[in-house]
């Protein structure tokens, strides 16, 4: 891996992708590996909100799966289908990364709802994300960089949007973010490995 490709070919923030774009994978892995933060001993973890009650509410929790499942290197994750972070203990979540001794880097994931012809698009931005706002509820941000999925069309009744949103949908979103972020973590734990060779980089989730 040539990193200094990867910076030479790095945009302004945010970045968009739709699902079925050529090299969407590729292009979203390069956008995160971008804005990862360099610094030695510097945790990160990505937090996956949402939850597996509502179809596409799920998007965070199937990420946060199918990394657990990848045993994604280097990042802890927090938010799961067996575990979510959702309304109700979101707060908690962030205020045990908070009190670490290292506080962690954190990447956010979530689900969120937009205009038709953005549906099955992907966003990597800068900053947090405010979970909750699609369905007018009041969480606190969360996120040094956050990652989103447009998986429905806003505008009136969302919960129910939300409920019935198609589930393949969903699952090829999250197969495509988790792809992305584990590709992205490999690079990152492989240059963290030549900038600080004295440091050892093999941390488990």
């Amino acid at each position: 891996m040539v990193f200094g490709q990867l910076f030479q070919e790095k945009n302004n923030p945010p970045y968009r992708f739709h699902l079925d774009e050529p090299l969407m994978i590729q292009q979203m892995a390069k956008a995160i590996f971008s804005l990862l933060p360099t610094l030695p001993d510097q945790p990160i973890a990505v937090v996956c909100i949402g939850s597996d009650r509502s179809t596409g509410d799920s998007l965070g929790p199937l990420v946060g799966t199918k990394l657990l499942e990848k045993r994604c290197p280097f990042f802890s994750i927090h938010g799961s289908l067996d575990s979510p972070v959702h309304a109700k203990n979101l707060e908690d979540t962030i205020e045990k990364l908070e009190a670490d001794a290292n506080p962690p880097w954190v990447i956010a994931i979530d689900a969120c709802l937009g205009k038709t012809d953005s549906v099955g698009y992907m966003t990597v931005n800068n900053g947090p994300v405010h979970p909750g706002i699609a369905v007018r509820k009041k969480l606190p941000p969360i996120g040094d960089i956050h990652l989103t999925g447009i998986v429905n069309v806003a505008g009136y009744m969302e919960m129910l949007v939300l409920q019935n949103t198609r589930l393949s949908l969903v699952m090829n979103m999250a197969d495509c973010m988790s792809r992305s972020i584990w590709r992205a973590a490999c690079w990152h734990e492989n240059r963290q490995s030549v900038l600080y060779p004295s440091q050892d980089t093999s941390l488990s989730n």
